[in-house]
């Protein structure tokens, strides 16, 4: 492709309107995560408990917006106060929970369709992680481990808020921290964060804006589908323990174990020669 067409494309997509077409797909994919939460049961929790089965999923939706505007003195349930959002996602909600004979929900599934939905949240999800680093910035200038931090959250805020979004369907599992176990959806904001960051802040990124985000969203919409087609769920894994391995002590447990095993079978040996 010729550079100066790649780059207007580029433009392109970090101008896209998020509203309603990917809101929709967010909503559906949310919707689907507390439906199949919820395993086979699923269907007798909504009709016997609608509100807390709404609660959950809106929380889901719209958990990045909530958590960084806590976190930085903003109102929490500012981001309800979108009554179209609102409204799409609760349509969302109904559909893939109500419908007769499961229409919505079998649908949502159809692979195809949740290919393209996909796709979409991933764009949706780089457009949200932008936002909040851009937000933070303007907020605290100089301070890069809150845009870092915003950024994250906005990405994939429900991984963040799994705790809670259960608790209000009458479950809890206190070791569903994101903080202890994070996803790839994390981890993959956390990077994108770091990116922007350095692409605002500093001259360590010279090429344009625009191919930078695009970069980061062909990042996102490739791995996701890799991930439904291919079963690559975490490609930072192999780096992730390589780090430990280097930095974090692993090889110098390896090593006591190693050592420690070759004292004891010393020991044994010498008891041996002892009874011998």
């Amino acid at each position: 492709m010729d550079p100066e067409a790649f780059l207007d494309l580029a433009n392109q997509v970090t101008k896209l309107k998020m509203f309603p077409y990917f809101d929709i797909a967010h909503s559906v994919l949310c919707a689907l995560h507390v439906r199949e939460d919820l395993g086979a049961g699923a269907q007798q929790f909504s009709r016997k408990h609608p509100l807390a089965c709404w609660l959950s999923t809106m929380l889901v939706v719209f958990a990045g917006g909530m958590l960084a505007n806590g976190l930085l003195g903003e109102p929490i349930l500012a981001p309800l106060k979108n009554t179209q959002q609102l409204t799409v996602a609760t349509v969302v909600w109904y559909l893939v929970f109500y419908t007769p004979f499961d229409i919505g929900y079998k649908t949502a599934k159809f692979l195809p369709l949740k290919l393209i939905f996909s796709a979409m949240k991933e764009i949706y999800r780089c457009k949200k992680i932008h936002d909040g680093v851009t937000h933070a910035a303007k907020l605290y200038p100089n301070a890069y481990v809150i845009m870092i931090l915003i950024g994250t959250l906005k990405g994939n805020g429900a991984g963040f808020t799994k705790l809670i979004e259960r608790l209000l369907r009458g479950v809890w599992t206190p070791t569903a921290m994101e903080f202890m176990q994070p996803s790839f959806p994390t981890k993959s904001s956390l990077v994108a964060s770091i990116i922007f960051v350095l692409d605002k802040k500093t001259d360590l990124i010279s090429a344009p804006h625009a191919l930078v985000y695009f970069g980061i969203v062909i990042f996102f919409v490739y791995f996701k589908l890799s991930s439904i087609l291919l079963g690559i769920h975490d490609p930072f894994l192999p780096f992730e323990n390589l780090f430990c391995a280097l930095f974090l002590g692993g090889i110098w447990d390896s090593l006591s174990k190693i050592l420690s095993r070759g004292g004891s079978k010393e020991g044994e040996k010498g008891d041996a020669k002892k009874k011998d």
